[in-house]
């Protein structure tokens, strides 16, 4: 498997190369040069396979040959085994017409881990292997610091530095990063949203001499081996509901606001999973909701929410989608992200408004409903949301029918977002490992929001 460039001029890159370069280098977003394809027939086979087993087979889909099977194993298995339980995303059945897939047994309580334990092993294994040196920079809205943190924290080879938006994230999820005390680790703390983070990574990212002479490697979900990680449980949640005699149509709802993490269902779908609906979920800051809606891509004015991981108004992912959604071609991709950069706003034709609607539906959780939700399937089914969950679950019970099966996916614990859960008088007992977390000292840098004041700190720590 080779991947490719969404504007055409990078292409036949390696798997490995792919991870190391992030962002392209013609400042697009890497791709697979084909989507291998998965059948009824295997999708049986995989029916008894533990998660690490389905890990593997999925993954050895996009790898070949670069990473020996022993090796991709190992890998995996490593991977996994720090998740706290046996099924790493178990499906919780909550009614006969919704489960809830909750991604958050990892080491930080949230799905990033699934992602982020795989690509920091795969990280320290190239490291090794290679004798490179890995210098990780990203950005991020709550989870992905934490996340990206913990797998890699104390690896040697290895250097880390995190962006996130001055308090505007979750207490928890702060500490989750500034308590860490590793040589290897430093966050930024940036006076500015997440959107400003997320403009200085891809810039800087975008300066490709900077880039290489610092072995700038990302870890945010520009990178592919994110996505790539992401399809796994949609596949499981599938395998699960499907051993279980799953009757009915099956569709996911995805809380989402960088848009990486319904992408990833919606390449599992082109793989050959049969999703009848992905059910885009977002939150105030609703660019994605008005996209699939209205057809256009037009970044508002950023709100404040009770779901801050979602609190984004450009979402990085949305040029792969384009991608696919403009028949892979790279020469209308790389025009509409120019009008974007010199508009502001990208406006579809109704034929391709006609397509999205094919394959999305959306709707936009303002704060109240966030927390009515919370407050109705606490009291009547005994199960407490996260406020980002909250938003998916609002969108499945709006936008499904009798007939249909819908998969939430629980994307954080709701230790996490306490705050949203006390507006909602539910009284929570805090996990030891985040009871803990405040306790100890925090190790942050404030930063202002400009490409030059981190360029500085870059330049100090690597």
């Amino acid at each position: 498997m080779h991947y490719k460039s969404t504007r055409g001029q990078v292409a036949g890159v390696g798997f490995i190369d792919a991870i190391l370069m992030g962002l392209a280098d013609d400042g697009g977003l890497l791709v697979p040069e084909h989507i291998p394809q998965v059948s009824a027939e295997t999708l049986k086979n995989w029916q008894s396979l533990s998660y690490a087993e389905l890990a593997t087979e999925v993954f050895s889909l996009f790898v070949n040959d670069e990473i020996p099977r022993s090796d991709l194993e190992k890998l995996v298995q490593d991977s996994y085994g720090t998740f706290r339980h046996p099924d790493v995303t178990p499906v919780r059945k909550v009614r006969d017409d919704l489960h809830i897939m909750e991604l958050f047994h990892g080491p930080t309580f949230a799905f990033k881990d699934v992602a982020l334990q795989f690509l920091g092993n795969l990280y320290s294994y190239v490291s090794r292997k290679t004798g490179s040196v890995i210098h990780i920079l990203g950005a991020t809205s709550g989870d992905t610091g934490a996340s990206a943190i913990e797998g890699v924290r104390g690896k040697e080879g290895i250097r880390i530095c995190i962006l996130h938006p001055h308090q505007k994230v979750s207490k928890v999820q702060e500490l989750q990063m500034t308590t860490v005390d590793n040589e290897n680790v430093l966050n930024l703390a940036v006076n500015g949203t997440f959107d400003d983070c997320q403009r200085i990574i891809k810039e800087l990212f975008a300066d490709v001499d900077f880039k290489h002479q610092y072995h700038l490697r990302a870890i945010n979900s520009i990178n592919i081996a994110r996505i790539l990680a992401q399809t796994v449980y949609y596949f499981y949640a599938y395998l699960q509901l499907a051993q279980q005699g799953m009757t009915g149509k099956l569709n996911f709802s995805v809380p989402t606001g960088n848009f990486g993490d319904i992408f990833a269902g919606y390449l599992a779908q082109r793989m050959g999973l049969p999703i009848h609906k992905l059910i885009l979920a977002t939150n105030e800051n609703n660019i994605l909701e008005r996209f699939v809606n209205e057809g256009v891509y037009q970044p508002g004015e950023f709100r404040g929410t009770y779901s801050p991981s979602m609190d984004i108004q450009v979402a990085s992912n949305f040029e792969r989608y384009l991608f696919y959604l403009y028949g892979e071609n790279t020469a209308e991709v790389a025009t509409l992200m120019e009008l974007l950069k010199a508009e502001g706003k990208i406006v579809i034709p109704e034929d391709k408004r006609t397509a999205v609607n094919a394959e999305f539906a959306a709707h936009a959780v303002e704060n109240d409903e966030c927390l009515a939700v919370i407050s109705k399937y606490y009291d009547e089914y005994d199960y407490l949301l996260d406020p980002h969950t909250a938003c998916g679950v609002a969108a499945s019970d709006g936008l499904t029918s009798a007939d249909e099966v819908t998969v939430t996916l629980s994307t954080a614990h709701p230790a996490k977002f306490n705050e949203a859960i006390a507006l909602c008088e539910i009284k929570q007992t805090y996990p030891e490992q985040i009871e803990a977390l405040f306790s100890k000292p925090q190790h942050q840098t404030i930063v202002d929001g400009t490409n030059e004041a981190v360029r500085d700190k870059l330049v100090q720590f690597f």
